[in-house]
C-alpha cells in the first residue's frame, strides 16, 4: 500500500501490517480498496477474504473522517471539515473587494478565500492593473478586505511600485480608509525560474504567511516560467526526451503546483489569484470555434478542424442571402476540445460573432489541465475602437483610419461562488483603466460593433 500513507497519514496500518505487503506486491492501492470487489482483491492479492474485508471498511470510516462527513470518533479532531453547516459557510466566507461595486457584484462580492482564481487576458487587457487594486484592497477591514499583508509573486518583473503609490494617493478608497493601506504591507518576491519558483512555494510561502500573517498571495504570471521551461525550441533535448514526453512531464508539473496552491488556500483560508497569458487561436474556415489543437484532431480521421462550421462569406463580413447554414451550429465530435473549450476559455462562445472578433479569438496558456486546477477564470476582453486620423492625404480626404481607443470588459467564465457572464460579452463589466484605478463604465449601453471601423 504504497499511497495509504499519503491519503490518510493517520491511519493505524500496524494493526494490518500481515496483509499490506501482499497488497502491495499486488499493486493494490488505496483506490482499489474503496472501489473494487472484496472478493477480487482477495483473490489478487491471495488473501483471506474477512480481513481484507475489514481493511475496505476501516480505509471507508478513515477516509469519511478524514473529509468530514461522519463523525470523528473519541474526541479527535476533524481536519478537513468539508461537513459544515450553512452558519458555518457564511461565518466562513471572506472576500476581497475590486473597490468597484459593479465589477464586485458580477464576481459575487469580490475574490473568495480559500480557492485559486485566475486572470487571464492578452498584453494590456487590465490584469496588472487588477491585481494591484487587490494588493491594496486586502489590506483594508472587512467587507472591503481581510486586514492583512499581501505576498506579489513576480515570474517576469518586479512590483510597479510607482503605480501603487499612485493608488495609495488617488483612489477614494484607499484615501478614506483609517488606517490607511501602505506598500510596507506588500511583500514582493521575483522568480526568474521554475525551480526557484517552486522553491519559493514550498518553503518560503508557509514561513511568510506564518511570520507575517499574510492572506492574499498573487502569482503574475503562473505561464510564464512553465513555458520558457518546456515550450522554447529543444526543450527536453538535453535528456532526450520527446515532444510527448515533455508534454507529458509539464503536465505533471502543473498537476504538482496545482494541488500545493489548493493546499495553502484551504488550509490557511488564503486567496490566490494568478495571472495567466493567452495565446492565438487560428482557424482554417474563419469559423467561431478556433483552429484545432493535436489533441482535438487526434483520432478525427475526416472531421474538419474547426469546431464551427460557418460560410466563408460570413466569415469575411460578406452578405450571403443565399446561405441558410446557422452562424453557430455544433461541432462533429462534441467531445473535441475545439468544441469544448469556448465555455472554460472566455472566447469563442459568441453565437453571433463578428468578423473582428472571429480575428481575435484566444485560448489561456497551459491549456485543458491548467484550467482544471483553478475554481474560478476571470477574463479581461479588450477590443479595439477605430476612427479617422487627423491627418489626411490626396488619396483619402478623411484622412487615415487609426487606432482611436480601447474597451475592456471583465468576464466571469466560470465560479463556484457566481454565475457566469454568459455568451460572448453578454452580462460582462465593461471597465476602464483611470489613474485612481479600475472602474466600471456606466451610462447607455453602447454594442461592441457600433463604435468599430473595421481596418
Amino acid at each position: 500500500m504504497t499511497d495509504l500513507t499519503t491519503v490518510l497519514p493517520g491511519f493505524p496500518t500496524h494493526q494490518y501490517v500481515r496483509l499490506l505487503p501482499s497488497l502491495e506486491k499486488k499493486l493494490v492501492t488505496t483506490a482499489d480498496l474503496l472501489t473494487l470487489d472484496i472478493v477480487e482483491i482477495a483473490k489478487r492479492a491471495q488473501l483471506p477474504i474477512l480481513d481484507v474485508k475489514r481493511l475496505c471498511s476501516a480505509v471507508l470510516e478513515a477516509l469519511q473522517a478524514n473529509l468530514g462527513v461522519t463523525d470523528v470518533k473519541d474526541g479527535a479532531q476533524n481536519p478537513s471539515m468539508l461537513k459544515k453547516t450553512g452558519k458555518d459557510l457564511v461565518d466562513s466566507w471572506s472576500s476581497i473587494s475590486t473597490l468597484d461595486d459593479e465589477l464586485d457584484r458580477a464576481l459575487g462580492g469580490g475574490i473568495p478565500t480559500g480557492y485559486i482564481t485566475e486572470v487571464t487576458g492578452e498584453s494590456g487587457a487590465g490584469k496588472t492593473q487588477f491585481l494591484l487594486t487587490l494588493l491594496l484592497s486586502a489590506q483594508l477591514p472587512q467587507p472591503q478586505g481581510l486586514s492583512s499583508p499581501t505576498l506579489y509573486i513576480s515570474t517576469e518583473s518586479a512590483l510597479p511600485t510607482t503605480r501603487l503609490a499612485q493608488l495609495l494617493r488617488t483612489h477614494p478608497a484607499l484615501i478614506a480608509c483609517d488606517p490607511k493601506p501602505t506598500l510596507d504591507s506588500v511583500i514582493s518576491i521575483v522568480t526568474p525560474d521554475l525551480e526557484s519558483q517552486d522553491h519559493i512555494l514550498r518553503f518560503q510561502v508557509p514561513v511568510a504567511i506564518e511570520r507575517h500573517g499574510v492572506r492574499l498571495i498573487i502569482l503574475d504570471s503562473v505561464a510564464a516560467n512553465y513555458r520558457a521551461e518546456f515550450e522554447r525550441p529543444g526543450a527536453g533535448a538535453s535528456t532526450g526526451q520527446t515532444s510527448g514526453a515533455n508534454m507529458a512531464q509539464r503536465s505533471s508539473e502543473l498537476v504538482k503546483i496545482g494541488q500545493l496552491l489548493r493546499d495553502i488556500a484551504r488550509e490557511h483560508k488564503i486567496a490566490i489569484v494568478v495571472a495567466n497569458q493567452v495565446a492565438d487561436r487560428f482557424s482554417n474556415a474563419g469559423g467561431l470555434g478556433g483552429g484545432s489543437s493535436p489533441l482535438a484532431r487526434r483520432g478525427q480521421g475526416n472531421i474538419p478542424s474547426s469546431s464551427i462550421a460557418a460560410p466563408r462569406s460570413s466569415a469575411l463580413g460578406e452578405s450571403n442571402v443565399n446561405s441558410t447554414q446557422p452562424a453557430f451550429t455544433s461541432s462533429p465530435d462534441s467531445l473535441s476540445l475545439d468544441h469544448q473549450q469556448r465555455w472554460f476559455t472566455g472566447w469563442g462562445d459568441d453565437p453571433h460573432p463578428s468578423p473582428l472578433t472571429i480575428k481575435n479569438l484566444k485560448t489561456p496558456s497551459l491549456g485543458l489541465i491548467w484550467t482544471t486546477q483553478i475554481a474560478c477564470r476571470i477574463a479581461l476582453v479588450k477590443r479595439p475602437v477605430y476612427g479617422p486620423g487627423i491627418v489626411a492625404d490626396e488619396d483619402n480626404e478623411r484622412g487615415e483610419v487609426v487606432l482611436r481607443r480601447w474597451r475592456r470588459w471583465m468576464k466571469v467564465v466560470f465560479a463556484p461562488h457566481a454565475g457566469a457572464s454568459g455568451p460572448g460579452l453578454q452580462g460582462a463589466v465593461e471597465f476602464e483603466i483611470k489613474g485612481e484605478g479600475l472602474r466600471a463604465v456606466k451610462g447607455k449601453n453602447v454594442d461592441v460593433d457600433e463604435e468599430e471601423i473595421p481596418m
